[in-house]
C-alpha cells in the first residue's frame, strides 16, 4: 500500500503530512513524540535510533529536561531529512 500524503501550504511554507515508515522519509524534518528526558528507547523513537544511529539521542540528551509542551532540533544521522525535531508530549 502506497503512503498517504496530505500537503497544506501557507505562503512560503509548505506541510506534507506522509503515512508511512518514518525512517524512510525522505525531506527536512521529521517529528519524533519525545519524553522529557529525551531517553529514545522505545516506539518510534527507537527505530529513528535504530536507523538513523545512536548519534540522534546524544545530541538530543544534551538539552534535557525539556519541558512537556517543548522541543528539540537535531541532526538525522544516517536518517535521509536535516533534522530531527523531538517534540515532547504529556
Amino acid at each position: 500500500m502506497a503512503p498517504l500524503t496530505y500537503t497544506c501550504r501557507a505562503g512560503y511554507v509548505t506541510i506534507q503530512v506522509v503515512s508511512g515508515d518514518i525512517t524512510e522519509f525522505e525531506g527536512d524534518a521529521i517529528v519524533n513524540p519525545a519524553n522529557t528526558l529525551m531517553i529514545m528507547g522505545g516506539g518510534v523513537a527507537l527505530a529513528i535510533k535504530r536507523r538513523g544511529g545512536a548519534e540522534i539521542e546524544e545530541k538530543a540528551r544534551r538539552h534535557a529536561p525539556v519541558p512537556i509542551g517543548g522541543a528539540v532540533a537535531t541532526g538525522a544521522g544516517r536518517l535521509r531529512v536535516r533534522y530531527v525535531i523531538h517534540a515532547v508530549c504529556p
